[in-house]
């Protein structure tokens, strides 16, 4: 793992996560059952993202106020602690519930491994200092920049009314968005800048929909400031309009270009959410390979419910996620306790045995 990539996270108190101390990998698989807790694991990437964009209050406040954020509100947990690893630095803090229904930092810092020492970032405040010590302590340099860069992708929503398919703007192209409503704009940025990447996508949605021909992406006839995604079949030059795309279809667009968009461009660790919902079983195989090739530059999570796609893993990338006690657990597999299992099962048989738990259990 190279230093900008997270090595471990510790959560006390965060929605349904009452304790979790987990080391992460280039490749992380989170398997279990609807309502174990991989939704609230990746929630915590987000929240942090929102802090680090000044907004800590807005999405508490958003999320319905701090008893919507803590281990069954404040009344059990009395505030959220977190710790965030990246090799041999680290950042921490802990909020708690005021009376008017904020949360704030009671302590806040930095850690470095080899002195043991912490950088106080400060306490009593309602947003993020971190800012105020750029510059002072390398300790920002090897953490701020790395959670920043974090991206959380989410492409659940292929209805008429999906961000994807709307007009957007034709310069909002600096990096993929997390819902892909920005789609057109980064594909146009590609084509022109980066073609080879650019040829790559569309290849490798061909093998999953071997009708595609090409996108067919310009500034908008009436407003030439924006932009929608079009394509055309193989051999044709007739443009069709997003909603003519199947769901799976669309999703593995959006998921091709994640995996396949420049490195330069690329989020130091990419996380996507169920990202196989409608893709057909050769489909899951293709994402499963862009995924451990990403992997090898960059982190990837995910979160899955398919045998399909956990089948395309090693033991190694995976985590289970369990209820146990009202609580999340969150669990590393040990590979060797899998080697006489592995000899006549796949890891989908064996999660479907619940030979490896995160099945739903009473």
């Amino acid at each position: 793992m190279n230093a900008n990539q997270l090595s471990r996270i510790r959560l006390e108190g965060f929605k349904s996560i009452a304790e979790c101390d987990l080391p992460l990998t280039e490749l992380n698989v989170l398997i279990g059952p609807n309502g174990a807790g991989k939704s609230n694991f990746i929630g915590f990437f987000k929240l942090i993202q929102q802090m680090l964009e000044g907004n800590l209050q807005l999405s508490i406040a958003k999320s319905g106020g701090p008893d919507s954020i803590l281990h069954f509100g404040r009344k059990k947990t009395a505030q959220l602690h977190a710790e965030v690893y990246f090799g041999n630095n680290g950042y921490k803090f802990t909020i708690e519930p005021t009376q008017d229904n904020r949360m704030v930092f009671a302590e806040e810092y930095f850690w470095w491994r080899y002195t043991q020492a912490d950088k106080k970032v400060g306490s009593g405040h309602f947003e993020t200092n971190v800012e105020s010590l750029k510059g002072r302590t390398p300790m920002y340099s090897y953490t701020v920049p790395a959670m920043r860069a974090w991206r959380v992708y989410h492409f659940h929503d292929t209805s008429e009314l999906a961000a994807v398919k709307q007009l957007h703007a034709l310069n909002d192209n600096a990096y993929l968005r997390p819902d892909a409503r920005n789609l057109a704009a980064f594909l146009y940025r590609l084509r022109s800048e980066q073609p080879e990447a650019y040829e790559r996508i569309v290849k490798t949605i061909q093998l999953v929909a071997p009708f595609f021909g090409d996108f067919r992406i310009r500034p908008n006839t009436a407003n030439p400031e924006q932009t929608e995604l079009e394509w055309s079949e193989l051999g044709e030059d007739f443009p069709f309009k997003a909603h003519h795309l199947s769901d799976g279809t669309l999703r593995f667009i959006c998921l091709a270009v994640v995996f396949l968009q420049p490195e330069a461009l690329q989020p130091e660790t990419i996380i996507v959410d169920e990202p196989e919902l409608g893709l057909h079983p050769y489909a899951i195989r293709i994402l499963a390979s862009l995924a451990r090739s990403a992997s090898k530059v960059k982190q990837v999570i995910l979160t899955t419910q398919s045998v399909a796609l956990l089948n395309e893993f090693a033991p190694e990338n995976l985590i289970v996620v369990d209820r146990k006690d009202h609580a999340s657990v969150l669990r590393r597999l040990a590979p060797d306790e899998l080697t006489e299992w592995l000899k006549e099962y796949s890891l989908g048989e064996l999660w479907e045995k619940n030979i490896l738990g995160g099945r739903p259990a009473r």
